[in-house]
């Protein structure tokens, strides 16, 4: 195992000594901004003493609400200067959904735009003109912190429909860095890495820590990440070498991500936060120029917990990063032989504290290690796993309800919650189903509570007001009851699919008429995977959400050489009303083939 103390046990010394090191290379891009080692460190250094100066010290917790950019990675920063854990709160989730994490968080502070304000908190307004290069040495004035001291605080879904927030180490995020390096992962030339994950999830620290051991970190924006062909222009116009993505991402960029780099480098590949399918490790692979690293690890233990190169044809999780230990363990806690399966459970040093404010859930995961030391923990993922012969793990599926979506985290049991709390739903079960040419979809099955079937509209709008994108399921089916099995358990397998009862549903409804609806029909209906669709169709009531919103947006530019963005498609979910609006974006009255 490698000796992960050889290196500090705080990424902020790391990024001191690349400021050291090379102060006139550039740390940050950001849209249009980008910061060099040296002036990224004024800046943190000047907003970390703003911070201590409104009472923040070692151990508080800091909100921090800022778009993604070059303020965000400074932010982060400062907060870590300054002693402090950061929570983030990330824009673009409900205000509700904010106001919680804020409460339940405990903030007094918050970094924020102003105008950004949020109930029970103090908030600090971050406004460029504050963060005005300070005079003197910025290298003087960090507060003294411990590998033990928190350093962030990330919210994950609750089945209970709380969310729950995970605090992590200092020591814990500078071990995973090291462990990385340790296997390979990071070059030991500094790299350029492109920010691709939303600062709510756990992924993004493995992506903008990476300026603490001297790397560049070029922020995406939502658009960047979203527009296949403008993601592959910037990675080549900043020489992008590293890039963090999951599975369902990449279906979206596999053509620029697959092309050759003009350059002749080789572009790395960081895959996680859903399992990897056959076809995906294959593409990845193959190729010249592309290197794939699967990584698995639950928030609780700090990102990542496994690692495997994406060699041959074969999907898997490979082994322990350095520093963990992996256990795969039945129902009684005894090690599973190889070949069969188990539950896996992982212990090592970068194991979080635990749940905030929340001692019983964290006594129910973070349990004792029958293998460790005295007083060690380990924690129970939830995940079924299987030794293979050549000493890689091979993923399973769940335990429990849990699930993965696109990257995220989610307990299906929280999106049911509010789904309940709507006064026409008496019952509600929300199930992934992976049929189709829309692959993974969300949907909600609900009971009506009264004489009165609930608009799938209606109820996609009640749970965006209180979940975030990635929790909103994309179809919503009526039952009259939920079916249940001879003991009483949901059956899932008696669910209807949901393009089966949208179809069945459609009756008289309008044809397309006119050039424009008719044209925008046929690439929804080859999106979609549906038969039949009406001008008054809403395209995320069948099914539709934001990666096949990306899918339309390219087909209708191929066929229609109209350029509109996903935020378009959201503004205008309603066939006649997409039509009408792209019409008035064409010159011509007739659709260009």
């Amino acid at each position: 195992m490698a000796d992960l103390s050889r290196k500090p046990a705080d990424a902020l010394l790391r990024f001191r000594q690349a400021v050291r090191d090379h102060p006139d290379r550039t740390a940050v891009r950001g849209g249009d901004e980008a910061l060099t080692f040296a002036e990224l460190d004024r800046r943190t250094a000047r907003l970390a003493r703003t911070l201590a100066a409104h009472g923040v010290g070692r151990g508080d917790r800091v909100g921090v609400a800022l778009p993604r950019g070059a303020r965000l990675v400074v932010a982060l920063l400062a907060v870590w200067r300054a002693g402090a854990a950061y929570v983030p709160l990330d824009p673009q989730y409900p205000y509700a959904r904010r106001v919680f994490m804020a409460r339940d968080a405990g903030l007094q502070v918050l970094l924020a735009e102003e105008g950004t304000l949020l109930e029970s908190t103090t908030v600090l307004v971050i406004d460029p003109s504050d963060l005005a290069e300070p005079a003197g040495d910025a290298l003087t004035g960090d507060v003294t912190s411990s590998p033990l001291d928190p350093a962030y605080v990330i919210y994950t879904s609750g089945s209970t429909g709380r969310p729950k927030g995970v605090e992590t180490s200092r020591g814990g995020v500078a071990s995973l860095l090291t462990a990385l390096e340790d296997v390979g992962a990071y070059a030991s030339e500094p790299r350029v890495v492109a920010w691709n994950a939303s600062v709510s999830f756990d992924a993004s620290v493995q992506q903008w820590a990476r300026v603490c051991r001297g790397d560049t970190v070029v922020v995406l924006t939502d658009e960047d990440r979203k527009d296949p062909a403008r993601l592959g222009a910037l990675l080549d116009e900043h020489r992008v070498t590293d890039l963090d993505l999951t599975p369902s991402h990449w279906e979206l960029l596999r053509g620029p991500l697959t092309a050759p780099r003009a350059d002749g480098r080789t572009l790395r590949l960081f895959m996680g936060g859903e399992p990897v399918p056959e076809r995906t490790w294959r593409e990845i692979a193959e190729p010249a120029g592309l290197e794939g690293l699967n990584l698995y690890g639950p928030t609780e233990c700090t990102v990542d917990a496994t690692a495997a190169w994406m060699t041959g044809e074969v999907p898997h999780l490979g082994g322990a990063l350095p520093g963990n230990r992996l256990y795969v363990l039945d129902d009684e806690l005894s090690p599973a032989p190889e070949g069969v399966d188990g539950e896996l459970y992982i212990a090592g040093p970068r194991l979080a504290h635990g749940y905030v404010n929340r001692p019983g859930l964290t006594a129910e995961r973070f349990v004792a290690d029958p293998f460790g030391a005295p007083g060690a923990r380990m924690y129970r993922t939830g995940d079924r796993v299987r030794r293979t012969p050549d000493g890689n793990l091979a993923f399973l599926g769940r335990a429990d309800r849990q699930l993965k979506f696109r990257g995220f985290r989610m307990e299906p049991g929280e999106i049911e919650c509010v789904l309940r709390s709507h006064e026409e739903v008496a019952g509600a079960v929300v199930v992934v189903h992976h049929d189709g040419p829309a692959g993974e979809q969300l949907v909600a099955y609900c009971v009506p509570a009264g004489d009165t079937v609930p608009r799938a509209g209606q109820l996609r709008e009640h749970v965006a007001a209180a979940l975030p994108d990635f929790m909103v399921p994309s179809a919503y089916v009526p039952l009259s009851a939920l079916p249940l099995t001879p003991n009483g358990k949901l059956d899932t397998d008696a669910l209807p699919l949901p393009q089966d009862v949208a179809e069945d549903a459609q009756g008289t409804a309008a044809e397309p008429d006119g050039p424009f609806e008719k044209l925008i029909a046929e690439v929804w209906s080859e999106v979609l995977g549906k038969r039949r669709i009406s001008a008054d169709d809403d395209f995320f009531a069948l099914g539709g959400h934001s990666l096949m919103a990306l899918r339309v947006v390219g087909r209708l530019k191929r066929n229609l050489g109209v350029v509109i963005s996903v935020k378009e498609v959201y503004r205008h979910p309603r066939l006649r009303d997409l039509a009408h609006h792209v019409e008035t974006r064409n010159d011509s009255s007739a659709p260009p083939r």
